[in-house]
């Protein structure tokens, strides 16, 4: 029996078109739902950037001006903190040693922090960030950084790229140019404290070259060590904000400045504040100026940020009290200048452990670093036979010393977790912390000693130190051709008065000439 024949020739070439219609619709619509599929999902993202654009105002903007790695929150707390920082010493520090100096020295003690401020700025930016931040180490001992490459920081490309620094490479999610700004703020307060240990004497020039030598020298490495992730972060030592690097580094560096200076005129060793409403002005700004000095450590806004201003200002309040209570018992009166001076103990002793401790913590140290420092600037330092004019050694040294030494006891987990989860101090088993802690302020004390020390007997080879005694017997007038109060005018020596015509002849004949 033949085989049937389902199709013959015409009807196969039917079955073909058919069959080639069928795979063209099918292939077709698969490749426009694919594209209608893509063209969606592209929407839907193109709507999300938008609605996160509107969400952070950054809408108007180019999209290179907000990429991805930018936390436009913390980008605006860390500038906002830095202007905080800036104001605590111009004008806070300036008003603060102004009060507190003589009559005739409050334009030089203001123009020394003036001076200071603006002179590390300059070199932070051809020098002394890098050499503090810098990513990658330059130098470095095996594993262990020791400083950043001294190279200038003012390129636009790496200050608009995200911060890396220290020889760890860490990041943080706001531009590099916030974050030199931020800590520059921190390199400036520096030395405008140690001036409280040499002002009322020191010969201006001198501390025209010896502020930007000192910064690049002592506290950018110091800095690297402590801040950037350096051989003393490596070992295990923390400061949180700088009680080591900047108010040891300006405790010890005014008792080594004040020992290379040499004390005062024999008649004025003896502290005068003449204006207490500058001096409570500049403590007013120094105190919650010191809101950004915590509160920006963590690199943003975050809930340690939060903590380390709270505390802040719990440890200040408590330093000050018990600054009085002491002023009470040994001088029988409170005074404004014993006042505001332990609040500044209390800014200086929180500083290390602000974001690492809780708040019953922190008043404990607010405690302490009123009585402890109280007790080294009218027991201690009388022994030493140095003339340290505001008791910078005291008031920041000791106190820094002191904050350093607290966090390795009370660093506090259920605190760290927010910001260097695992560090715990000796009050919650680690014992190794404190002894970390106590070998970071010891190289901190004899690295910044040595060098300071070294530094200004340097200087002196080339100038002199100490203002000339004809210019400190007459003060501002003598050392800045103004003075701070007009009535002083009227108390000049005859031969200041004449001087200072001579000098004004000089400069009109000199104009004439030309």
């Amino acid at each position: 029996m033949p085989k049937k024949i389902w199709f013959d020739e015409k009807g196969l070439i039917k079955l073909t078109i058919i069959l080639s219609l069928t795979i063209f619709v099918i292939a077709f619509s698969h490749s426009s739902s694919a594209q209608t599929t893509s063209n969606i999902t592209a929407e839907i993202q193109s709507l999300n950037q938008s609605i996160l654009a509107l969400e952070n105002h950054t809408a108007d903007y180019p999209s290179a001006a907000v990429p991805s790695w930018l936390d436009t929150g913390s980008n605006a707390w860390m500038l906002t903190a830095a202007t905080f920082v800036g104001l605590q010493s111009v004008p806070g520090v300036a008003l603060y040693y102004a009060g507190l100096s003589k009559k005739k020295y409050a334009v030089n003690s203001a123009l020394m922090v003036f001076y200071a401020f603006a002179a590390v700025l300059i070199v932070w930016m051809i020098a002394g960030y890098n050499a503090g931040f810098g990513y990658p180490a330059f130098i470095h001992v095996g594993k262990y950084g020791i400083m950043g490459y001294p190279l200038p920081a003012w390129l636009g490309s790496y200050e608009a790229h995200q911060t890396v620094y220290g020889p760890g490479g860490s990041l943080v999610d706001i531009p590099t140019s916030t974050y030199i700004f931020f800590q520059f703020v921190f390199a400036a307060i520096t030395p405008v404290l140690l001036a409280g240990g040499v002002i009322e004497r020191m010969n201006f020039k001198a501390w025209m070259v010896f502020v930007p030598l000192w910064s690049l020298l002592v506290y950018s490495p110091v800095a690297y060590w402590l801040f950037a992730g350096g051989w003393l972060n490596q070992l295990g030592a923390v400061d949180f904000s700088g009680g080591y690097v900047i108010h040891v580094d300006a405790g010890v560096g005014a008792l080594a400045a004040a020992l290379a200076v040499g004390p005062r005129l024999a008649s004025e060793r003896k502290l005068e504040a003449h204006n207490l409403p500058l001096v409570l002005a500049g403590a007013g700004l120094i105190w919650l100026g010191w809101d950004g000095f915590n509160g920006g450590d963590p690199g943003g806004a975050t809930i340690d940020a939060a903590i380390a201003v709270l505390n802040t200002n719990i440890a200040t309040a408590a330093s000050a009290i018990a600054w009085m209570l002491m002023d009470m018992a040994f001088f029988k009166k409170p005074t404004l200048v014993g006042a505001t001076s332990g609040a500044i103990t209390g800014l200086v002793a929180i500083t290390p452990a602000a974001g690492y401790v809780n708040g019953w913590e922190a008043m404990v140290i607010g405690i302490a670093s009123g009585t402890i420092p109280w007790l080294a600037l009218y027991k201690l330092e009388p022994k030493l036979k140095v003339d340290d004019t505001l008791g910078v050694f005291s008031t920041h040294g000791i106190a820094g010393i002191l904050g350093g030494l607290l966090t390795g006891i009370f660093a506090n987990p259920n605190v760290t977790q927010y910001v260097a989860p695992g560090l715990t101090g000796a009050l919650y088993g680690n014992w190794y912390q404190l002894a970390v802690q106590a070998l970071g302020a010891a190289v901190v004390f004899a690295y910044d000693f040595t060098i300071t020390f070294g530094l200004l007997k340097l200087i002196g080879l080339f100038i002199p130190l100490q203002a000339k005694p004809t210019e400190l017997a007459v003060g501002d007038y003598a050392i800045h051709g103004e003075v701070a109060y007009s009535e002083l005018l009227a108390t000049l020596p005859e031969s200041a008065k004449q001087e200072k015509e001579e000098e004004v002849e000089t400069k009109e004949g000199e104009k004439e000439k030309k």
